[in-house]
């Protein structure tokens, strides 16, 4: 406990630029070249040459697809620095300055997954370092859309999306998130736009086309962001407001009606948020994730506004995020687990809070069914079903499974079990304060986790099944929905009958439809597929889970012939990676492949790289 106190104590007063002593700022060096806290997805060495905060400079240009400007640093080195290292992926440097020196600069090999080293001369003495580049047409974090895919089809539109290893495809960076740092900008973009970050931000537009921004609080890397765009805001509370495209925005303002809600429910649960304003932005259908937790702008996908606030428990996730991830971050890949099992436990008790408890043990068993295929996927004994990962020489996008988020949040559940709900709130709000504004390894939480809960207590749990083990542990607190369970009997006993009565459901919630699709059987006839879609329309369904998961369904039933232009339309217009990946699958495995490519190759140019790398593998796809 003394030596996790340290450390975060140490790299805290280097974040908040607080002290100069030596000694002091030689054992945050050398926290960095600690064994698990040696991060393998990327090149940089803080340990010898570290960046402390940061300035963009850039201009957006929709034509040539570009960002091009400077990164500004402020550095500290080591006594022993010669050499700083930055992470880059396709950026073509043209020139660094350490202070205001010209330095020779050395872009080392590519890595598939890792971009490339650039490396240069430094000394114990640098203080300052600036790199002037442009980004490539192809940087892998950036999405250059058409104003055709855009919702109003009048201006085009950029957005980034860095995690996990993508922020250095559009600025030279320590790309790890165990280091933190603040920054401002100063963004040109075009006049008739506006441009927005994960930062201190503007409510209109300007005459100018220029912006400037400031994000005080310390984060790291990846969740620097940024959006431009034909955009407009509309404020949903004191601290809270969205942005979208004016087509979009009183849907996507009614829709989130309940965020400032939300906020207070957590800051009664956790402590006060840090983050100042929480806004939300409303992208095009092609954002690859339902939602990024980028700090004060939550990025989202338009596929939640299902016009009845039914799918925002999404946004209790991205919000619990301002606690766990961007508060309290893993300090490498290996250790998601710390940023997403966390907020899905937080998030569950911010909708049980709001909505009630039945509502939240609807979501963790939606939750806990998404655990298990993932498990079965995965298969129960694999390594990648540990919460902590090995992910060296792969992907850290590999990581990024239903283990961290599910398995993560059902080992908190087995925890607030063990010493009950109280203590275990009292637990994480303490975490939270204690740990603010710092990083955390796997083993630096379970010498949290001992000696503040376990012994404290004096209870004892099988943290190291659940952490280091593969599969589901035995103890897992599995919950209980009276809903889920009548809808469960129906099923049982109704599904070897025509089907002609089907059960009452003037009153369900997208839960319980997702819940009575998915425990439909995989091989019902084609009349009891007809009669479903006669009588509910699925296929013709406003909201997005349900269509994705009767798509699925019908696909593995092996009827979708009927409505396989609705199902095309979907994947062409949805790039959300939570559902283009199921429905492909479903159609390799329906033995329909040349139908899965002929629609990709129609959709491939509207997904990001994040969902089109996913399905460039499922489907064995090459561009022509």
């Amino acid at each position: 406990m003394k030596k996790l106190l340290l450390a975060s104590t140490l790299l805290s007063l280097l974040f908040t630029s607080c002290t100069k002593d030596p000694n002091a700022m030689q054992s945050i060096f050398d926290q960095y070249a600690k064994s698990d806290r040696k991060d393998h997805h990327s090149f940089s060495n803080p340990h010898e040459a570290l960046t402390t905060s940061l300035h963009l400079d850039l201009e957006v240009n929709f034509e040539a697809k570009t960002l091009t400007g400077s990164a500004l640093y402020q550095i500290t080195c080591s006594p022993q620095a010669k050499r700083m290292i930055l992470d880059v992926r396709d950026l073509n440097i043209e020139k660094v300055l350490v202070g205001k020196k010209l330095v020779t600069h050395v872009i080392g090999e590519s890595d598939e997954f890792l971009g490339s080293p650039l490396s240069f001369e430094v000394s114990p003495n640098s203080k300052s370092i600036e790199i002037f580049y442009s980004t490539s047409p192809e940087a892998v974090a950036l999405q250059w859309l058409t104003p055709q895919q855009t919702a109003d089809k009048k201006h085009p539109f950029l957005f980034s999306q860095g995690q996990a290893v993508l922020t250095r495809s559009w600025i030279p960076c320590q790309d790890s998130p165990g280091i933190r740092i603040p920054y401002t900008a100063d963004i040109q973009v075009p006049k008739e736009l506006l441009a927005i970050m994960s930062a201190k931000n503007p409510f209109t537009k300007n005459e100018t086309g220029k912006y400037s921004f400031e994000m005080k609080q310390a984060i790291p890397p990846y969740l620097i962001a940024i959006a431009v765009g034909d955009l407009a805001f509309e404020g949903i509370g004191d601290q809270c407001g969205v942005y979208a495209e004016p087509s979009v925005l009183k849907a996507a303002a009614y829709e989130f009606g309940d965020t400032e809600k939300m906020l207070k429910a957590a800051e009664e649960l956790y402590g006060p948020y840090l983050w100042d304003r929480y806004d939300i932005i409303v992208l095009p259908p092609s954002f690859p994730f339902g939602g990024m937790e980028n700090p004060r702008l939550t990025f989202a996908t338009p596929t939640i506004i299902a016009g009845d606030r039914s799918l925002t428990a999404l946004i209790a996730h991205e919000l619990a995020h301002s606690w766990s991830g961007n508060l309290v971050t893993n300090a490498t890949w290996d250790d998601f687990w710390l940023n997403e099992g966390f907020t899905v436990y937080f998030e569950r008790r911010i909708m049980e809070a709001l909505y009630g408890k039945e509502y939240a043990e609807m979501l963790a068993l939606l939750g806990y069914q998404d655990l298990e295929a993932d498990v079965q996927h995965i298969g129960h004994h694999h390594a990648d079903t540990h919460l902590k990962l090995n992910l060296k020489g792969r992907d850290a996008d590999d990581g990024m499974t239903d283990i961290a988020y599910e398995k993560g949040a059902y080992f908190l559940m087995s925890l607030e079990n063990i010493v009950g709900r109280q203590k275990f709130d009292a637990f994480l709000k303490e975490y939270f304060e204690l740990h603010k504004f710092k990083t955390l390894t796997t083993e630096e939480f379970i010498s949290y986790l001992k000696t503040e809960l376990l012994e404290k207590n004096n209870v004892v749990a099988n943290f190291e099944e659940w952490i280091y083990g593969p599969g589901i542990p035995k103890n897992c607190p599995i919950p209980q929905s009276t809903k889920f369970r009548e809808i469960d009997e129906w099923i049982a006993a109704n599904i070897d009958t025509k089907m002609n009565s089907l059960p009452a459901n003037e009153n369900w919630n997208t839960h319980q439809w997702l819940h009575f699709i998915r425990h439909l059987p995989k091989d019902l006839s084609p009349n009891k597929m007809k009669n479903l879609e006669e009588a509910y329309a699925f296929s013709q369904s406003g909201n997005s889970e349900i269509l994705a998961a009767w798509f699925e369904l019908s696909i593995n039933n092996g009827y979708y012939q009927n409505f396989t232009n609705e199902i095309e339309a979907f994947l062409v217009k949805v790039g959300r990676r939570k559902f283009l990946t199921p429905i492909y699958k479903a159609l390799v495995e329906a033995g329909d492949i040349d139908l899965a490519r002929s629609i990709y190759a129609q959709a491939r140019p509207n997904y990001h790289s994040v969902a089109s790398q996913t399905i460039d593998a499922l489907l064995d796809f090459e561009q022509l």
